[in-house]
């Protein structure tokens, strides 16, 4: 199955997002894995604000290494790229006015990205307030979109939608003190035929339980890893029940 067909065919899935710079070591990536496979996480995103292409690139060689489970790109500029993942999420970030990350990386990356051989998904990315500045909001230097303003996200998303654009992916940012509205998710899902991607500010399982209601078809998790790798743990829980999958003993 293909990742955008794999994104739409249920809710409340799980990616654990990787940033490189903060896996420094073999030995964390390897046991961050070990956890995420028990944790029957469905996919791996791959990206950072400021991360290099070297890093991109050995992160991924070892994660195809060492797991069965997808990787998945998420660049945060032009030459976070790995002909080794699996698919790249070709990011418009439309909720800002900056031009670079409208279109300048896009064209900066598009000759490389057309000849690689992985799936690339247009995907209309939209930053909103997380309660607190977020690297990507301070690197791309764009304002997110308010908690209370659903409409403008629905609008903003619609926009991405009628121009071609297969996904839509609300992002609070890395470290968000607060997650994404569920009005936003279940207004864009109401409209829109295209699946809905979720990250920031996920930090316990009601957050996740709360996400899954709202139609969100993936909820990505990062900072919350970082700071509590066992909290891949409870994610098995949900996980086993929501495919309906027995969970095997830990070994950790």
């Amino acid at each position: 199955m293909r990742i955008l067909e794999q994104f739409s065919s249920s809710t409340g899935q799980i990616a654990l997002l990787i940033d490189p710079e903060k896996t420094t070591t073999e030995k964390k990536l390897t046991e961050l894995v070990k956890l995420a496979e028990y944790a029957l996480v469905d996919y791996f995103f791959v990206g950072g604000s400021t991360v290099t292409r070297e890093d991109i690139e050995h992160v991924v060689k070892q994660l195809k290494r060492l797991s069965y489970i997808p990787v998945v790109l998420f660049p945060g500029a032009s030459h976070q790229l790995s002909k080794d993942a699996d698919a790249l999420l070709f990011l418009n970030l439309i909720s800002g006015r900056n031009p670079d990350y409208l279109i300048g990386h896009q064209i900066a990356s598009a000759e490389e990205v057309f000849s690689l051989d992985l799936e690339v998904i247009p995907t209309s990315y939209l930053l909103i307030d997380g309660g607190k500045l977020s690297s990507v909001a301070y690197v791309s230097q764009t304002t997110p979109i308010p908690q209370n303003q659903a409409r403008i996200a629905l609008s903003t998303a619609t926009a991405g939608f009628l121009m071609g654009h297969k996904l839509t992916y609300l992002d609070a940012g890395s470290g968000a003190e607060l997650a994404v509205p569920s009005e936003m998710i279940e207004d864009i899902k109401q409209r829109l035929s295209s699946p809905v991607v979720v990250g920031g500010g996920i930090r316990c399982m009601n957050e996740i339980n709360r996400l899954n209601t709202a139609g969100a078809n993936v909820l990505v998790i990062g900072n919350k890893i970082e700071e509590d790798a066992n909290f891949l743990l409870d994610v098995g829980q949900y996980q086993s029940k929501r495919k309906n999958h027995p969970m095997e003993k830990a070994h950790y």
